[in-house]
């Protein structure tokens, strides 16, 4: 074999670090005892052991298996890459629609077990018993001023012609939302936008009094559960959620829908929950095992505060709008408006009157995570783990099951390094979760289960919920891995043009690409991020999608207008593993905490100015930057140092203990960031940089507590308020300090 050392195919120096034990005597460099003058036999004796040592070892460099670059570069290579299995995982994961606790999606779970395991990865089903709540009837009325007749509607989304899913439709749950209060009201009907907290504002200020109404809210803004909430606080007896035509319709004027375009057709729903918690409601902060466990009790479970205390019901565009017809008063502003065949939307009351009635089944259903482990050679208590969720509310081809797809196109990647002489350094988890849409529940359940260990041992947490939505890559990420996305994208093809870089295209209208964060609730890193302090990864293609948790989220959808060519899912996969391989193998870990500190930096100088005109210091806060700072700036100069001091010398010096050190103190940053007690009011949350915001579970905030105790000071003026504030100033400022403690390695 030629070693070919221009390529950097072969790496000569980079090996397990047992084969440096065949040197002899003291390391270069090290002049310790060197006054003692061996004699001439023994030097020349010494000299010639030495030299065959020397010689052997460079003949196992040189014989070895190819270095890790040289997989990372075979991994995103076409050769090893296959879009017509990709296709084929998507369509037999979506055959028919699988509910979590359904046996369509234990069937599901059956699949990806199988697929994992002719891929050589040691994989086992994860069980909880979770608490998951089911429609049992629904209904809704629309009474009109005399002498109009009522309308009942039918609730039903439209199988269109040529449907090949036309048999399987009935399998679909009629629409509604997971957690939903159940029971029947009756009332006038007022239309409040988008249901956000400044819309009530806005209402309010015009003079109108909608206490004792049924809100009509539409889609696209916040969290539904967030909506209903906020619906419940301005003195709502129910709320219906409809899909606005202006945002998922293609904006009228004879625009089509599916099948003939991608938009959401008139009688499509978005289901979904209204839960505004994570995991099971029954079991906060504990596993629901399967062996039985301490649950609270149905009122233990409201007064918590995280299920709605009101009905709800998602409705269709056609049927949101009919509505709209039939409520008079004063004309919304033009932002509240529809599209241009809409009806003129007024605020109300009435006077048009709607009966909502719904009634649900909780039961305690089975729920299955899949897991997957590829055990790491060098270092196997290190863990990076993928994570995707499997539970769809219809068939899930967008939503989760692209991701799904691209999470077995990654393992059977993997399999195909292996059997070309790859291994690991650290392990890698695949995890498939369940029930996901109801509330991130299997993943929640899984790490308050394995918390003290997770805590201890994972190095990132990479997830993938909806893989392909579309065109233009999106990713959000704790700030100390932006560059390692940044360093990935540019290595794998843009899927729609194969003349530059998803890293190109993703930068072509900016200086720099958008990196969101991971505060909002939305996806399975929350468990990760919030509750336990792992670094953490969101990526995928497309942002937003019209059907999106509609009963028209299936297959044909995905190859007319999703990923026709299922390449875009190639290069998911692409970016999802090269970043898992950079992060197992690589020795010392890929993080880079300066972006962490530029990150709050930006925050704290919008929290500066947000607060000028307030009597409280930020001075706290910025010290604790200023450290963090500090650290990040030291750790890079200790990487900096060792990668220099790579090779011969490091070969000869034998300090694996350091490396891991150093590693070390890289992932428990993160940890440092989190306090026991959580989020005033929200204890779970134990993140005090990253968690939802209080008004809308999808929506990141950086320092969410202090966000609430502004939010809370605003609306009271009082001294207390305005102490909170400052106090939570100060919880943020000794957790940064703690991140910038453990970056620096030292006691004080």
């Amino acid at each position: 074999m030629t070693l070919n050392l221009k390529n950097k195919k072969y790496h000569p120096f980079k090996q397990p670090r047992k084969t440096q034990e065949v040197f002899i005597g003291n390391p270069i460099g090290d002049t310790t005892n060197n006054h003692h003058k061996l004699p001439t036999t023994t030097m020349a004796s010494g000299v010639i052991t030495t030299m065959i040592a020397l010689t052997t070892t460079l003949s196992f460099y040189l014989t070895s298996s190819p270095s890790k670059p040289y997989y990372h570069s075979l991994y995103i290579s076409p050769s090893l890459s296959d879009n017509q299995s990709i296709s084929h995982h998507l369509y037999t994961l979506t055959h028919r629609p699988h509910l979590a606790g359904t046996e369509a999606n234990a069937e599901a779970a059956s699949y990806v077990l199988s697929t994992l395991t002719a891929n050589n990865i040691k994989s086992h089903v994860a069980e909880y018993a979770v608490s998951l709540t089911y429609p049992d009837s629904r209904s809704l009325t629309l009474t009109r001023p005399p002498p109009n007749p009522p309308t009942t509607f039918s609730l039903q989304q439209v199988v269109y012609k040529d449907d090949p899913y036309a048999d399987v439709a009935d399998q679909v749950e009629p629409t509604f939302h997971a957690y939903a209060k159940p029971g029947t009201v009756t009332g006038p009907v007022a239309y409040v936008n988008y249901g956000r907290v400044e819309d009530y504002t806005a209402i309010k200020k015009a003079g109108i009094n909608i206490t004792g109404c049924i809100m009509l809210a539409r889609y696209g803004k916040i969290y539904r559960g967030d909506i209903v909430e906020n619906a419940y606080d301005a003195g709502a007896i129910g709320v219906l959620i409809y899909s606005d035509r202006k945002d998922y319709g293609g904006g009228g004027g004879g625009t089509k829908w599916f099948p003939d375009d991608k938009w959401l057709p008139p009688s499509g729903v978005q289901v979904g929950s209204v839960f505004n918690g994570a995991g099971d409601p029954t079991t906060p902060g504990w596993p629901s095992s399967m062996e039985g466990c301490e649950r609270l009790s149905e009122d233990e479970v409201e007064q918590a505060g995280d299920v709605p205390l009101i009905p709800s019901l998602p409705i269709s565009g056609a049927d949101g709008e009919e509505i709209l017809r039939w409520i008079g008063g004063v004309v919304a502003e033009d932002e509240w408006q529809g599209d241009e065949d809409a009806p003129v939307y007024r605020i109300g009351p009435g006077p048009g009157v709607v009966e909502l009635s719904y009634k649900a089944k909780q039961v305690i259903s089975t729920i299955q995570n899949v897991i997957g482990i590829i055990e790491g050679t060098e270092e196997p208590d290190r863990f990076v783990i993928l994570g995707n969720h499997r539970d769809a509310w219809t068939f899930g081809a967008v939503d989760p099951n692209s991701g799904t797809a691209a999470l077995l196109e990654v393992a059977e990647r993997f399999e195909k390094l292996r059997k070309e002489g790859w291994k690991p350094r650290r392990t890698i988890i695949f995890c498939n979760w369940d029930a996901e849409e109801y509330g991130l529940i299997g993943s929640t359940e899984w790490v308050e289960e394995n918390r003290e260990m997770l805590a201890s041992k994972v190095v990132a947490y990479l997830n993938v919920d909806i893989a392909v939505a579309g065109t233009g890559f999106q990713a959000s990420a704790t700030p100390q891995l932006d560059q390692l996305i940044i360093e990935v994208t540019k290595q794998v093809q843009d899927p729609d043009n194969s003349s530059q870089t998803v890293y190109d295209s993703w930068v072509k209208t900016a200086k720099y690409p958008e990196i969101g964060r991971l505060g909002g609730g939305g996806s399975d890193y929350s468990a990760f991020v919030q509750h336990i302090g792992v670094p953490a990864t969101d990526i995928s293609f497309g942002d937003g999608y019209p059907v999106y948790h509609s009963m028209y989220d299936d297959f044909v959808w995905m190859s007319k207008f999703g990923d026709p060519m299922f390449r875009r899912h190639v290069a998911a996969a692409s970016i999802w593993g090269l970043v898992a391989l950079q992060l197992a193998d690589e020795e010392i870990l890929p993080f880079n905490y300066s972006s962490y500190v530029n990150e709050l930096q930006k925050s704290a100088e919008d929290l500066k100015t947000e607060l000028s005109d307030k009597s409280i210091s930020l001075t706290p806060l910025f010290k604790s930057i200023e450290k963090m700072k500090t650290a990040a700036v030291r750790i890079h100069d200790e990487i900096k140092e060792i990668k220099e001091r790579k090779g011969w010398a490091l070969m000869w010096k034998n300090q694996p203990w350091r490396v891991r050190e150093l590693n070390d103190r890289l992932m428990m940053a993160e940890r440092a960031l989190t306090d026991r007690d959580g989020l005033s009011g929200r204890p779970w949350y134990k993140h005090l940089i990253y968690a939802p915001s209080k008004h809308n579970d999808y929506g990141s905030k950086c320092f969410p507590g202090i966000d609430d105790a502004v939010e809370n000071a605003n609306k009271l003026d009082t001294k207390d308020s305005w102490g909170a504030v400052q106090h939570e100033i100060w919880r943020v400022s000794r957790v940064i300090t703690q991140a910038s403690l453990v970056l620096h390695g030292e006691l004080t």
